[in-house]
């Protein structure tokens, strides 16, 4: 488990071996897991994200975009 990703409002979360990403929204304690090529692309759309900019603003609100996937509630981390 590889953190890759930590804000006030986000965090994402790589799985090393497992080809795999969680986003986790902090203040709903909500997640969404990404696998396979949901995952290649979701990785994919952040990296372009960050190369547009790399502020938090920026990213938050690019993550803001995934929260109607996030419906896992988070247990345990």
């Amino acid at each position: 488990m590889n953190v890759i990703y930590n804000s006030e409002h986000y965090y994402v979360v790589q799985y090393l071996g497992q080809h795999m990403y969680e986003l986790v929204v902090k203040r709903s304690a909500r997640g969404a897991f990404f696998q396979g090529d949901v995952a290649v692309r979701f990785m994919s759309s952040m990296r372009t994200a960050v190369a547009e900019e790399a502020s938090i603003e920026h990213i938050d609100e690019f993550l803001g975009s995934y929260e109607e996937l996030v419906t896992f509630p988070v247990v345990l981390h």
